[in-house]
């Protein structure tokens, strides 16, 4: 049921996104599109956050009632990180292949096939897509696409934060990190020197998921993701 949900909520991302670019409708409409995508994976998937496994302490939080709206939350923070206003080169999607490859690594050692097979499927679409590109010269990436990526991205982080939520790491710094780094530069580079320098923050610290020991790992989780979460109260640097 997981991958029959996860396809619904491509298509109402994908056509939300559509309807509102060429009816010119408010963002509100597509945040409601985003949020009924985000409700069949809960729903129909039955995949969501009820329990918080703690790595260091063994400790386990069971958020209750809070699960369906931290789901929520969750999975439309992450379907909107790589919004864009505007189209972009398409070597932008080196930063989410990056994200999507370190995930299915990570499925494939916790032996979950759903985030790995899903995970290589969307990396194997996005090469083809760099591919296209590079020898066609006219593929730019907007909102439809960046959403659609972003939103599996997020479903296929979901499931792994199940077991740990230490795995949030995978997300926030192989994905927000070096696109928050991406929207600082891009104006003081070109846009290949932006995008390079940024996805070779995102294979840095993918590597540093499987060779940094998990304790320290996760004050790195804690530690920057509040100075990102920090960054969001300043429109200069904000990507959700």
């Amino acid at each position: 049921m997981l991958y029959l949900a996860l396809f619904i909520g491509l298509v109402l991302i994908v056509i939300t996104t559509k309807l509102n670019k060429s009816l010119k409708l408010s963002n509100i409409w597509m945040l409601l599109g985003q949020i009924g995508a985000s409700l069949v994976i809960i729903m129909v998937g039955k995949l969501d956050i009820s329990i918080i496994h703690y790595p260091i302490y063994g400790n386990l939080i069971e958020l209750g009632y809070l699960t369906i709206p931290i789901s929520l939350l969750f999975l439309i923070s992450f379907t909107n990180v790589m919004n864009m206003e505007k189209e972009q080169n398409s070597l932008i999607l080196l930063l989410p292949c990056v994200s999507l490859v370190c995930l299915s690594i990570s499925a494939s050692n916790m032996g979950y096939s759903f985030v790995s097979i899903m995970g290589i499927c969307a990396s194997l679409m996005i090469m083809f897509v760099l591919l296209y590109g590079y020898f066609s010269g006219k593929v730019f990436v907007g909102r439809t696409l960046t959403s659609s990526i972003g939103y599996i991205i997020a479903v296929l982080s979901l499931s792994l934060l199940k077991t740990s939520i230490v795995t949030i790491y995978i997300p926030i710094f192989t994905l927000a990190l070096p696109f928050a780094l991406y929207y600082l530069i891009h104006n003081k580079f070109t846009s290949v020197q932006s995008i390079t320098i940024s996805s070779l923050t995102a294979i840095f610290f993918s590597v540093l998921m499987f060779v940094v020991p998990i304790n320290i790992l996760w004050f790195l989780v804690v530690g920057l993701t509040g100075i990102l979460v920090i960054m969001q109260f300043s429109r200069k640097y904000r990507f959700i």
